[in-house]
């Protein structure tokens, strides 16, 4: 018997191996679970152009589009868990739908995380005819018109529909959630005066805060913008721990080889040490995550922190899918 387990054991072991020196096999395709030319498409691409180098595959870029990303994620849940489909995931998709749709599959229990990609800090704009100059006179001025001053959102469920929930909660603040269909109409009337305020990335908000066209007043992080320095963060303008920001990673099948997920995260790992990629990222206002933490067990443990810090906050906010 026990010369049987141990040659079951050494089977099971040199097929692993023989897996893992074989992979890739066959071209990789990346699920971006949202639309293209979307963050998280360019993102992916990025990801795909670089990496297919050192997996010695190409990497098809696959958009599976709807409910939040829901879709998506859950054909890479149900998909052969053997490397060859992974998934560029974000807050949204990993954290969000979570706690907003009815899942046919867990978020942590049938995924093996692979690494943490980058991160996007928000930013607390408003339109320019608002009086406040800094942070702490725009709380005191929302708080003087309650219900009256409106923050634009992206969409319900969205980054900044929560963020703006999230807000609210921390300052006590009483403000009007108006939901577009994305953050760009939304910013576009936050631009021509008919919104108040909005919080959301500076990748579309950088090129209107140079033209003068809005007022930014914190970034909501805990390190300013590099490529905007003279924006304060919010613990600097007087309201600690305001921290949104989006951030992105790669997800495999629950039961892919770890062998198999190591490649990938070497891959990944010097697709985000490369300079290109990294003027690339930082052009769209992306931050690389550090070095250190782009590993399986950092990703797994940021997203388990970040579900319990947002989970709270989306039901307490009474957030539902849109219908």
């Amino acid at each position: 018997m026990r010369r049987f387990l141990v040659g079951a054991l050494a089977i099971f072991f040199a097929v692993a191996s023989g897996h893992a020196q074989t992979y890739p096999s066959r071209p990789i395709t990346f699920i971006s679970p949202f639309a293209a030319g979307g963050p998280t498409d360019v993102i992916a691409r990025i990801m795909a152009e670089r990496m297919r180098g050192p997996l010695g595959q190409s990497i098809i870029v696959e958009n599976v589009v709807g409910a939040g990303g829901s879709i998506g994620v859950g054909r890479v849940a149900r998909t052969n868990p053997d490397g060859h489909t992974i998934i560029v995931g974000n807050w949204g998709s990993f954290v969000v739908i979570g706690a907003v749709y009815p899942l046919q599959f867990d978020l942590v229990k049938d995924f093996e995380p692979i690494t943490p990609l980058v991160t996007e800090p928000t930013v607390m704009v408003a339109k320019k005819a608002v009086p406040a100059t800094n942070l702490r006179e725009l709380l005191a001025w929302i708080k003087s018109n309650p219900g009256k001053v409106t923050m634009a959102t992206s969409g319900v469920g969205g980054p900044s529909h929560i963020f703006g929930a999230f807000f609210q909660q921390h300052t006590g603040a009483d403000v009007q959630l108006v939901p577009y269909r994305g953050a760009g109409p939304a910013l576009q009337d936050v631009v021509a005066g008919q919104i108040d305020t909005m919080i959301t990335g500076p990748t579309i908000v950088l090129p209107l805060l140079r033209g003068g066209n809005i007022k930014a007043y914190a970034v909501n992080a805990k390190t300013r913008l590099a490529s905007a320095p003279d924006i304060p963060t919010v613990d600097e303008a007087g309201l600690p721990g305001l921290y949104f920001s989006v951030w992105h990673g790669l997800w495999a099948p629950k039961g892919t080889p770890k062998e198999i997920i190591a490649k990938i995260n070497a891959a990944a790992s010097e697709a985000l040490a490369d300079e290109a990629v990294k003027k690339r990222f930082a052009d769209i206002g992306q931050d690389i995550w550090p070095r250190a933490g782009q590993t399986p067990a950092g990703l797994a443990a940021h997203q388990k922190a970040e579900i319990e810090r947002w989970w709270p906050v989306i039901k307490a906010a009474g957030i539902k899918p849109p219908s």
